[in-house]
């Protein structure tokens, strides 16, 4: 049965307690990994955010697979909270959801992604003109 893009986003949503920027910094002091998934070229035009880990979108599942030869060091198990990011929020989420299909059940995204987090004032480095 063939579905749109809206009706997957809504059910990858619909699987996550998604977190607003400022939940998600404070959540970085209790051990959460904040993922950065942008391309390069996005992260140069729009910055960064300083405790970010920077995993592009074509390989987080193998980084964060407890059980896979190219995980990476922060992957210790499938309690881990793992905070997603994009530019806006959308791809975050279907990102997250794939990683609850890896049993990172505590995986969600930032509403409203990286823009939202500077709207918000957070930490941030490097990028264009706001």
């Amino acid at each position: 049965m063939a579905r749109t893009i809206d009706e997957i986003l809504a059910a990858a949503r619909d699987r996550l307690a998604r977190v607003h920027p400022d939940q998600a910094h404070a959540e970085l002091s209790d051990g959460a990994v904040l993922v950065d998934i942008r391309p390069a070229a996005q992260r140069a035009a729009e910055g960064e955010i300083p405790e970010a880990l920077i995993v592009e979108r074509n390989v987080l599942e193998w980084r964060f697979d407890p059980s896979s030869g190219a995980r990476l060091p922060q992957a210790t198990g499938h309690d881990l909270r793992v905070i997603v990011f994009c530019s806006e929020g959308y791809t975050s989420s279907l990102a997250a959801a794939s990683l609850h299909d890896l049993g990172l059940t505590r995986a969600t995204d930032v509403v409203g992604g990286f823009k939202a987090w500077r709207a918000a004032g957070l930490p941030t480095t490097g990028g264009g003109a706001r």
